[in-house]
């Protein structure tokens, strides 16, 4: 099944998803707030799925109400770079690649500054993860098949039984510490691709303050997905 249900109230579209792994309804907002998600067990009818977001409209007409509004990028707008707030400032003149000096973000001559901001992002967030992967890695005797970059809203990072790391470029406007995290906790199920208390274990050895990162995630997460790099 793959519906996309529309509540009037809260107005919200829901995508339904079967996970064959599921045992009960799990209701998620999305990582950027504009909608919702909804998994359920195998065999389960759609008018149940129904009954069920009725049930819930009260839950997500308050997390709708948290949810942090978008900031589209461009000069002028502030964001998060490894986790300090940094402004936009947009100049005619030569075009460079972004720049950022003492909080300003600089971007030079023509064209739109949010493609060339995310662009930016990414170049660092590859630096930083490639560059902590592969200490944490060596620190435990390991090699990934490779890294690789995507703007995922349901993970920070994953690692496949191929021994490829992916993450989300977004890091790169979180904490360094909270970066350093997520690179160690995927390295960390190329010994354990699981997460039991061996693979907790490892983690700990690897980032002892593992807690307090992935607290911060959790709470704070979700808004990196505010910002908006469209080509306006």
């Amino acid at each position: 099944m793959s519906e996309t249900v529309t509540l009037d109230d809260p107005p919200v579209d829901v995508h339904l998803r079967v996970n064959p792994r599921a045992r009960r309804f799990t209701l998620r907002l999305d990582a950027d707030g504009a909608g919702a998600r909804l998994t359920l067990p195998p065999g389960v009818p759609l008018s149940e799925a129904r009954m069920f977001l009725l049930r819930q409209s009260d839950w997500l007409a308050r997390a709708l109400a948290r949810r942090p509004e978008p900031v589209v990028i461009g000069d002028g707008s502030r964001l998060p770079v490894a986790g300090k707030m940094a402004r936009v400032r947009c100049e005619a003149g030569r075009r460079r690649a972004p720049h950022l000096t003492d909080g300003i973000l600089l971007v030079t001559g023509p064209g739109p500054a949010g493609p060339r901001i995310s662009a930016f992002l990414k170049s660092r967030a590859r630096d930083a993860l490639v560059r902590a992967a592969q200490g944490y890695a060596d620190q435990i005797g390991q090699r990934p098949a490779g890294v690789a970059l995507r703007d995922t809203v349901s993970r920070w990072g994953s690692c496949s039984a191929a021994r490829r790391l992916s993450f989300s470029w977004r890091l790169a406007m979180a904490p360094p510490e909270v970066l350093d995290y997520v690179a160690a906790h995927e390295v960390a199920h190329l010994a354990e691709m699981n997460h039991g208390p061996r693979f907790w274990a490892l983690v700990e050895s690897l980032i002892p303050e593992h807690r307090r990162h992935r607290a911060w995630l959790k709470d704070q997460g979700r808004a990196l997905h505010r910002y908006r790099f469209d080509a306006t």
